[in-house]
């Protein structure tokens, strides 16, 4: 009698048997445990990569330049990801405990950041800007919690059903990218236009706590002891509490920033769809307008700065005028105090400061109720985008459906934030001078800010090789500030920075212009320039220049940040 060979398992029954034994002691079957860590994963990466987001978007906001801080922020996150990566192995024992205590305590990092950030902003921000001792520290805080997630993973997906390295490692990496997909559309689409910066980055907090406490105590719960269940059931309690009592207060918080800020007589905030919005003054004081933190009026002494702007442009006809940017109207003030001036298009990317400019009586009292003279017709669109579209000929004023008359202009003045704030670089390419250059009519003149030549000469004179690279000569002047914190830095300086003396401007055509002031019109003689200051401020900013510098390109943009 011939002995019989054992029977030989089926495939299937072997992996199933191989199952049960990995996922003994799961309160589901391998299947549904696998699906419930890899929907962990999508939820953690969502989560992840709104930080990471939040954290761009604020440190651009807060510090200025967004290709500076992005880069900083991507590349130090990306780095200390790594360094968590290798730190993780030493939980490996303890993958679940660890990963439950790493997920709770990114939470608390990740959602309280944006809060952390601002406050530094408003109280301290001379730690903010203190490299990897400043803001950079949360940065490297939940990069190292954020890269130590895969790792640990790794080992609760193996504890479940053993598989093959690659397959395993596919999995969790195709979770992580959708979620971050998803992260990555729901912070600009979702959470920062319904919640905010401040109370979308706790609620992203929140759901990361609840979802890596939920997956550790509910799926894992059994692997743990019961002193190490009541340790995390505590810490996701103490997180959530924390969050949730953070978002309660965000308002008193946003408040009390707000005033360390801008001072305690702030009379309006609001956040529109391109900016923050804030006025402060009025009521006998002076009144101050701020874009994105950034002082854009100061009432003290922003005559000094629009009548340097305009007036030398005014020198020769000027009935018909385009103004790129100068929501605020008080440039628009400036070009309707001179006669012959028919029609004024002013073209700004946010409504609302028109609307805060035409409204607000402290602000319209301001600009002249410039915007009740029927002359003045604002356009809302991008200075870059409406030139681009233009097509000037050679007709009177007519206005055509875009709300653009049918000639070329007379004088252009371009009211925009600086050079070096990045997205503004564009404004101040050569080939946005060049659409502004064919815009002018025979014989007209484009007025441009450009920053402080004795503060920032190398910005200046940049400004001034790119509006010559478009075919225009240039005529450099300055004049002298005061409130040194308006119009003309890119980034919000610090309390104890020294104040720019100055203002720098380029008076650019088709032929040299003398600088030269208009006859007084009905509204008087300007208050604060006359002929021999504007002279005195050619001099000046010529004597800082810089030869041989090349000019800003939209591909190749130059201006120091």
């Amino acid at each position: 009698m011939e002995p019989v060979a054992p029977t030989r398992p089926a495939p299937g029954a072997e992996r199933a048997s191989r199952d049960r034994e990995f996922s003994g002691g799961l309160p589901v079957g391998p299947g549904p445990a696998r699906l419930l860590v890899l929907a962990t994963v999508f939820v953690c990466a969502a989560c992840g990569l709104v930080y990471e987001l939040e954290l761009v978007a604020l440190a651009s906001y807060l510090m200025g330049d967004s290709v500076t801080q992005a880069s900083v922020v991507l590349s130090v996150m990306v780095f200390a990801m790594g360094v968590g990566a290798l730190l993780a192995k030493r939980l490996r024992c303890r993958a679940a405990l660890g990963f439950g205590v790493v997920e709770a305590i990114l939470a608390l990092v990740g959602g309280v950041s944006a809060l952390a950030l601002y406050a530094c902003f408003a109280w301290s921000p001379e730690w903010l800007a203190g490299g990897l001792g400043g803001a950079r520290f949360l940065m490297v805080a939940f990069s190292l919690l954020i890269g130590a997630e895969v790792p640990l993973l790794m080992v609760m997906m193996q504890r479940i059903r053993r598989q093959d390295a690659g397959g395993a490692v596919a999995d969790l990496f195709a979770a992580d990218y959708v979620g971050a997909l998803v992260g990555g559309l729901a912070f600009p689409f979702l959470l920062l236009p319904m919640l905010g910066q401040l109370t979308g980055a706790l609620l992203t907090g929140a759901v990361n706590a609840f979802a890596g406490g939920a997956l550790v105590l509910g799926l894992f719960g059994r692997d743990l002891s019961r002193r190490s269940r009541r340790l995390l059931i505590l810490l996701n309690v103490v997180v959530l509490a924390l969050l949730g009592t953070a978002a309660a207060l965000v308002g008193d918080f946003e408040a009390a920033a707000r005033r360390a800020m801008y001072g305690t007589d702030v009379r309006l905030a609001v956040q529109s769809e391109i900016q923050e919005i804030v006025l402060t003054g009025g009521e006998g004081r002076s009144l101050a307008l701020y874009l994105d933190g950034r002082l854009r009026v100061s009432g003290a002494d922003e005559h000094g700065y629009h009548e340097a702007l305009v007036h030398p442009a005014m020198a020769g006809p000027h009935a018909r005028v385009l103004i790129l940017g100068g929501g605020d109207g008080l440039a628009a003030r400036e070009v309707l105090r001179h006669p012959g001036v028919r029609r004024v298009d002013l073209v700004e990317l946010d409504p609302a400061v028109v609307d805060l400019a035409r409204r607000d009586p402290g602000l319209a009292a301001l600009n002249g109720h410039a915007y009740g003279d029927p002359r003045l017709r604002p356009v809302t669109a991008d200075p870059f985008d409406w030139l681009r579209a233009g097509r000037p000929g050679a007709g009177e004023a007519g206005g055509g459906r875009d709300g653009r008359g049918g000639g070329g202009y007379d004088v252009i003045v371009a009211d925009l934030p600086h050079p070096g704030i990045t997205s503004s670089t564009k404004l101040y390419s050569e080939e946005f001078f060049g659409l502004a250059a064919r815009s002018l009519a025979p014989g007209g003149r484009l007025a441009v800010h450009s920053g402080s030549p004795a503060d920032r000469p190398k910005t200046f004179w940049t400004v001034d090789a790119t509006v010559r690279a478009a075919g225009l000569l240039t005529t450099p002047y300055s004049a002298a500030g005061h409130d040194g914190a308006f119009a003309f830095r890119p980034d919000r300086a610090l309390r104890d920075h020294p104040k720019a003396p100055d203002w720098g401007f380029l008076l650019a055509g088709r032929e040299r212009q003398p600088l030269t002031l208009a006859p007084p019109g009905d509204g008087g003689p300007p208050l604060t320039l006359d002929g021999a200051a504007l002279r005195s401020g050619g001099l000046a900013a010529e004597a800082t220049r810089l030869p041989g510098l090349p000019p800003s390109t939209l591909s190749h943009p130059r201006y120091p940040h």
